[in-house]
């Protein structure tokens, strides 16, 4: 259409050469530089992961009444008595934590059963219930809950990991300002820092206001590593190993949550463990000697002398070469003329488009689904037996996997197929963790993480298929959009613990529900793979036509 050819357009041009073609010819699409680049990326990557220590800081922990009449004096006294029963009420997951019977209008003298062991029924109304009124009993010291005796506030202990999430929504903008202005090798030593320095101030915390304040300032200040990481590495590494080097990061991070739930595994508390997770975060700095900036981000700046030295040194670190033209052409970039196209608002070519809108109401469905499971999946792990660090570790290793197996099945049996089918089997394998009786611990096990898996794939999968529904015009805005609207998901999964004290299978059901939903949703998109990356609207809009392929 003539609307979208350039207005001053008068013969056709040849493609600019662009860095791209420099790495594929030339420099080397993944060669020494480029592996050394990924090697200290690693470090911050799984540094990135710390963010969600909130899981063990501020884990559940069992709990219940304090009863002064059977000799309770401290909140380290025996958790579960023989006498218990006496005591509080039966609930649904076993004995009450919050509730107990009230006791009957007698004298009774503080601790004159304690040393005969027994607490007998009849110093009991078991016909009334009343909340608990001394205060309460703790299983363990290891947690927030039993620094701050939150006891039966089960709704703010979760909102430690609900501002978890929102920081990591705030985060968005700020990082994107300040890598698109000053640079990401900035942005990624700033976020490492802030995640060291406010992590390092939480194990102080005298409150759980304080907690809370700096839970939230952490994230939104610290939180945006993961997305420089991946721009630094994906700006330098060739098309052809892209998708491998982006899996690889994202192993990363899945590393760096089971190196952090080690540590609270070997840490005595909670503050030990903060301590121990933040401080090699301040070694980052030296990343401002180690760590070469961007080439793309330095060419799109004008700062060409610098980004000649990177690429000089790309080319010796690869023992390879660049042509003097080719670095001559990427010193002196053409200058974009100005589209027809270009001129048009997203918000009127999204409203004169029904195909482009029926995917802006559709991919963002997507990630909420990907994030709420996701982070549901790793939140509820530790609850799924006593032995709650070995659990999380293992649904964080199961990720692993299954990003390298999503570079592989995404080009074999396309992206439509591959993200549909993965929330399908994730919807599946949630179900029956649901039905699989509490007994049969391994089998529920089993389920549990090769739900996990499907959904760390279908994470790796969503990236790409993505990007390519949308044209490049649009391509990032729309992305970010999916991506923003998907923190739904996160934030409200720090929740889903919590409904299992009405029942058990709640999380596993709304995981389900929502994986079937966007399995179909996924099915009304056409196929991408093999398809010409769509540039305009009209590309994108045509994609699934046989004469789009490449």
């Amino acid at each position: 259409m003539d609307n979208d050819k350039c207005v001053n357009v008068n013969k056709p041009k040849e493609k600019p050469l662009d860095l791209d073609d420099v790495l594929i010819n030339e420099l080397g699409q993944f060669g020494r530089f480029q592996l050394r680049n990924l090697a200290l990326l690693a470090i911050p990557l799984m540094m990135s992961a710390f963010i969600n220590e909130y899981v063990f800081s501020a884990m559940a922990v069992k709990h219940r009444c304090r009863i002064p009449e059977c000799g309770d004096t401290n909140v380290t006294h025996q958790i579960d008595p023989f006498w218990l029963n006496n005591t509080v009420p039966p609930s649904a997951t076993g004995l009450s934590s919050c509730e107990r019977y009230a006791p009957k209008s007698i004298d009774i003298i503080p601790g004159d059963f304690e040393e005969k062991d027994t607490c007998p029924t009849t110093l009991f109304d078991n016909n009334h219930v009343i909340p608990c009124d001394a205060g309460y009993v703790y299983e363990s010291t290891n947690s927030v809950v039993y620094e701050f005796d939150l006891g039966c506030q089960d709704w703010l202990r979760a909102l430690a990991g609900t501002l978890n999430s929102i920081g990591t929504l705030l985060v968005l903008p700020i990082t994107g300002y300040i890598s698109d202005r000053f640079g990401r090798r900035l942005v990624l030593i700033l976020n490492i820092f802030n995640l060291g320095l406010f992590g390092l101030l939480r194990a102080f915390s005298v409150n759980y206001t304080m907690y809370l304040i700096l839970q939230i300032v952490q994230t939104t200040l610290g939180s945006g590593t993961v997305s420089a990481g991946y721009i630094l590495a994906a700006e330098l590494i060739g098309p052809k190993y892209r998708v491998l080097g982006i899996a690889t990061l994202s192993s990363m991070f899945a590393t760096g949550q089971i190196v952090m739930a080690s540590v609270a595994w070997l840490t005595p508390s909670w503050r030990a463990m903060l301590i121990a997770l933040h401080i090699p975060c301040f070694f980052i700095v030296t990343y401002f000697w180690l760590l070469s900036e961007s080439v793309r981000w330095l060419l799109s700046k004008r700062k060409f002398e610098k980004a000649k030295k990177v690429l000089e040194s790309v080319a010796r670190i690869n023992r390879t070469q660049i042509s003097n033209k080719s670095m001559e052409a990427l010193m002196n970039p053409p200058t974009k003329t100005v589209t027809t196209s270009s001129k048009k608002g997203l918000i009127t070519s999204i409203l004169h488009s029904k195909i482009l809108l029926r995917r802006i109401c559709t991919t963002p469905i997507w990630w909420i689904t990907a994030c709420f499971v996701y982070y549901g999946l790793s939140i509820n792990s530790t609850s799924l037996s006593e032995s709650k660090y070995s659990n999380y570790i293992l649904t964080c290793a199961i990720e692993i996997p299954g990003f390298f197996t999503a570079t592989v099945v995404l080009n074999k049996i396309g992206r439509r197929a591959t993200l549909s089918t993965c929330f399908f089997f994730g919807a599946v394998c949630n179900l029956a963790f649901i039905l699989i009786s509490p007994n049969l611990y391994v089998l529920r096990l089993i389920f549990y993480l090769l739900g996990k898996f499907s959904i760390s794939t279908s994470m790796t999968a969503l990236y790409l298929y993505t990007s390519e529904l949308y044209p490049t015009e649009y391509r990032h805005s729309l992305l970010a959009f999916s991506s923003m609207i998907g923190r739904i998901g996160s934030i409200t999964a720090p929740l889903t613990p919590v409904l299992m004290n009405y029942w058990h299978g709640i999380p596993s059901l709304m995981f389900s529900a929502m994986g079937i939903l966007s399995g179909i949703l996924v099915l009304t998109q056409p196929e991408t793979l093999g398809t010409k990356l769509p540039d305009t609207l009209e590309e994108a809009e045509s994609l699934g036509n046989t004469q789009n392929m490449t």
